[in-house]
């Protein structure tokens, strides 16, 4: 008892009311002693779930600097990346162009454009000819004898305008890609960032293009406007050739011929043909437009066309009421040859047969027509509309077997054919080997390729710009055709001539110049008494002609009836 009554009893050094103030002070820190404890663990651990909650902040940071970079690059050189350099007696104004495929497009004012394959890159070349100088074009006037140095001249001002224009890109995409980045995010270094990297762009950019350079894209130029006519003025391809195999001549000569044009366009002479020269109109496909006759007349005035071959789907339904369509045929002003195709029946080919200066050729019939021997074979199908249960690939064959039986005899009698045609691509491909160029239509766009044995197989487009079941697409089908330049002695294709007119409602023209692998500078000619050899064709072109008059394509905005 004693010793419970001392427990009891409080500490005698300690007063009672000093225990009583000191009891809830020691009870609020014991309380608040687990709570720091937590509270400085979780201090020193972070959650795992943090790394998931809060978003990427580092890549929409770069992604949005990259997405500032790119834009202020583009601004900067649509605003100020023009330069103004002077080229021979020229004023123009170069620029570089954002562009998905590259490339380097002349605007020669008001003649048209020159549309060249130069690069492939994210940038694209736009040379303006603004305008000719009085003072330089007057002196070129008074001393011709300055046009002889006008070359070197030419490569010396390009050369400085082209590193004017680099070095004016450079201030345009910084200045940008500066200006974009301090006004989106009001921070010198990032902005300064921004505009490092667009020069790093433009770097890579120019580095693609040296990459992918190609000096002979002025083989192969798409001519629009006023200029789409001038490969018409152009004679024998292989002086085409020594004249035109490098890239800085070839600009140099462009702005000789049409400074001259610019300055006696009313005094050119007028262009005579060259003799050693025949030219082919190849048309196919025209499928009851009647617009086609007057593009057709139209190129056979324009090119000196010697023979028009169409190679078939003149008509759509082959039917009698349509036959009356194919009256134009004998005045388009050159022979027409003809073969069948799936779209013109047995009436139509007997409606054509006899016709003035219209030959019908099937089963392997050969015609000579100015010096050129040609064989043809209709299409063995007459499939208008789906009705019809079509015989496919195997009676194509058939029939290019009979064209290639016509072309053994023809070689044994020792008259051989230099151009085989028929509409389906798969007949004409057995004459292989047979004749050195065959011709086709049928797949309604361009195809050429070398067979295994050494024919050349052209497939045409539609002239009919797909006839007028055209109006029932969204987007209206090019009106096509190509005029083939053959040798008069041996006659080889030397060069061809593809011409693409905007179709329905449309009034662009273009011409791009093409040449055989073995008429390209350098290259050897294959034998004349074979066909070319296997190989990828490539193209040149021509510019405009020192001298010649320049002749717009008629028919070009003509629509289908």
């Amino acid at each position: 008892m004693a010793r419970a009554a001392r427990s009891r009893t409080p500490h005698p050094g300690i007063p009672q009311t000093l225990l009583l103030r000191l009891l809830p002070t020691w009870l609020d820190g014991v309380r608040t002693l687990p709570r720091a404890v937590r509270r400085d663990y979780r201090s020193r651990r972070t959650p795992p779930t943090a790394t998931l909650i809060e978003p990427p902040h580092a890549y929409v940071r770069s992604l949005g600097l990259i997405a500032v970079t790119v834009l202020g690059a583009w601004l900067g050189l649509l605003l100020i990346g023009s330069s103004h350099a002077p080229v021979g007696p020229m004023d123009t104004t170069m620029a570089l162009r954002p562009s998905l495929t590259g490339g380097t497009r002349i605007n020669v004012s008001p003649l048209g454009d020159l549309e060249l394959s130069s690069h492939y890159g994210p940038v694209r070349l736009d040379v303006d000819v603004d305008r000719l100088d009085p003072v330089r074009s007057q002196a070129l006037v008074d001393h011709p004898e300055r046009f002889s140095g006008l070359q070197a001249e030419v490569t010396r001002d390009v050369t400085r305008g082209a590193v004017g224009l680099a070095l004016h890109s450079c201030v345009a995409v910084a200045s940008g890609a500066t200006a974009l980045g301090l006004a989106v995010y009001r921070r010198p270094r990032r902005a300064l960032a921004a505009g490092g990297m667009a020069l790093a762009l433009l770097a890579a950019s120019a580095g693609t293009a040296y990459a992918t350079w190609n000096p002979r894209s002025v083989l192969e130029p798409k001519f629009s406007g006023l200029l789409s006519s001038a490969p018409s003025v152009v004679g024998n391809a292989r002086n085409i050739v020594s004249e035109f195999n490098v890239y800085q001549k070839e600009l140099a000569r462009l702005v000789t011929n049409v400074t001259k044009l610019y300055d006696a366009t009313s005094t050119l002479p007028t262009y005579q043909p060259d003799p050693t020269t025949i030219r082919v109109l190849h048309v196919s496909d025209i499928h009851l437009n009647p617009g086609s006759w007057q593009i057709i007349a139209s190129l056979v005035k324009q090119y000196r066309i010697n023979v028009i071959i169409d190679t078939g789907d003149t008509m759509d339904h082959g039917s009698v009421a349509e036959n009356h369509f194919l009256d134009p045929a004998s005045a388009l002003g050159a022979p027409y040859v003809w073969v069948r195709g799936n779209h013109d029946s047995r009436s139509t080919q007997k409606y054509l047969t006899g016709r003035k200066r219209v030959t019908v050729l099937d089963n392997g019939k050969v015609t000579r027509i100015a010096g050129v021997r040609i064989a043809g074979v209709g299409d063995p199908q007459f499939t208008p509309d789906r009705s019809v249960v079509a015989a496919g690939e195997p009676a194509e064959r058939t029939a290019g077997g009979r064209l290639a039986d016509a072309l053994r005899t023809q070689r044994l009698a020792g008259t051989p054919v230099d151009i085989a045609l028929a509409h389906n691509p798969t007949a004409a491909t057995e004459a292989d080997g047979l004749a050195p160029l065959a011709l086709a239509g049928h797949l309604h766009h361009r195809e050429i390729t070398t067979l295994p044995q050494g024919t050349r197989l052209m497939v045409e487009g539609s002239t009919g710009g797909g006839g007028l079941r055209a109006v029932q697409n969204k987007k209206p089908a090019p009106v096509q055709a190509s005029v083939l330049y053959l040798d008069r002695t041996t006659k080889r294709l030397q060069a061809w001539d593809e011409i693409t007119l905007g179709g329905l409602g449309l009034s662009r023209a273009e011409v791009s110049r093409h040449l055989p692998r073995e008429n390209q500078p350098g290259a050897t000619p294959s034998p004349s008494g074979s066909p070319h050899p296997p190989g990828p064709s490539s193209g040149p072109s021509s510019g405009p002609s020192s001298g010649l008059r320049s002749h717009p394509v008629r028919g070009s905005s003509g629509s289908p009836g």
